[in-house]
């Protein structure tokens, strides 16, 4: 009996040292640090958001999230039919004109003056990403190969539902500059893309072509989000972020994941008028309601950019909190219709002009 729990043990043990030992778990082992202790976010050996936010209210702790994830529910949270989506030629598409795919969840496709920019693009099922998301039927129809080459690649933050290895992998090659985060960059030197093409940024870093003979100029800053990191087990090791981008006299505002703060009434006091603005909304629940944007609060943020135009993402693709599987629509669509709002609301795969 002994050498049988000890067989167990090791089978356990070496199971566990392969999935870590897997790349898309890169960063443990090849990690710098240097440029992420100077940042004015990074203290005491983690980043920080701008205000004390933790990761669960009341008496919810990671454990009992899990729990009452896995516990049974009244609602849908995963539809009892295949997702509407459309199958486009993305290579078909014209770039001379401004237009949004969304893929799911929180990735997408879009351009803006003449140059294609993707998003947090997870659209493969590898290991160990499967593990954790199972996609909708109906929804998992696009492959990193459908893509066309990308001008401009933007990671929000580390986690496993916005930074995919294996899509990641395969666009190495197709990508001319991928901005990130602080600390994103590690992941992605191992991962093959060159150091050439990354651009690291911190909170309020700001970049431009502008001194190159490129039209039109492109300028991306790298701003707050409310929200955490963790790929495996330390938190807050990677930094969170949003981004503006501006380009041929628009600009476009990526949200990435977060939950509710000032940052949008400044960033629109910073940046003027915005003309699309991408906003997380779904996989909320009031337990961690610093951290994503709970329904209440879209509406907050929503009215305090007060962008030209609204872009919900971070739903229908996976279950991986208690709403119904299509509430987060349904929220959406409220708000716009309360306070007149224009809301680019299409199914995945579709073009959307903007």
């Amino acid at each position: 009996m002994k050498w049988v729990i000890l067989l167990v043990v090791l089978l356990i043990a070496g199971a566990v040292i392969g999935i870590l030992s897997h790349p898309a778990f890169g960063l443990y082992r090849h990690r710098s640090t240097e440029r992420l202790q100077q940042s004015p976010n990074w203290r005491d050996g983690k980043f920080h958001n701008q205000l004390p936010t933790p990761q669960f209210t009341g008496q919810m702790n990671m454990l009992s999230a899990m729990r009452q994830m896995f516990a049974k529910s009244d609602v849908a949270r995963v539809p009892a039919t295949p997702v509407s989506a459309i199958k486009t030629n993305l290579h078909a598409l014209p770039t001379d004109t401004d237009w949004v795919v969304w893929f799911g969840h929180s990735s997408y496709l879009f351009t803006l003056g003449g140059k294609r920019y993707l998003v947090d693009p997870v659209l493969t099922r590898s290991f160990p990403a499967s593990l954790m998301m199972k996609p909708f039927a109906g929804t998992d129809i696009y492959r990193p190969d459908d893509l066309p080459d990308i001008d401009v690649l933007i990671i929000t933050h580390e986690h496993w539902d916005h930074a995919d290895y294996a899509t990641l992998r395969v666009l190495r090659g197709r990508v001319d500059k991928v901005f990130c985060p602080l600390g994103m960059a590690d992941y992605l030197r191992y991962w093959g893309y060159a150091d050439s093409r990354i651009v690291e940024m911190d909170w309020y870093d700001s970049y431009s072509n502008a001194a190159e003979s490129t039209q039109p100029a492109i300028t991306i800053t790298c701003l707050p989000s409310r929200h955490f990191s963790n790929r495996l087990l330390k938190r807050d090791q990677t930094l969170w972020a949003s981004f503006m981008v501006e380009s041929a006299g628009r600009k476009v505002y990526i949200g990435g994941d977060g939950g509710y703060d000032g940052r949008f009434r400044q960033i629109r006091e910073q940046f003027g008028q915005i003309d699309l603005a991408f906003l997380e909304n779904g996989q909320y629940n009031d337990n961690w309601r610093y951290i994503h944007t709970t329904p209440e609060d879209l509406e907050k943020v929503m009215l305090d950019l007060q962008a030209e135009q609204y872009f919900t993402v971070h739903h229908n693709k996976y279950a991986l909190a208690m709403h119904a599987w299509n509430e987060p629509d349904s929220v959406a669509q409220a708000i716009a219709a309360t306070h007149y709002l224009r809301l680019l609301d299409a199914p995945i795969g579709q073009p959307v002009m903007y």
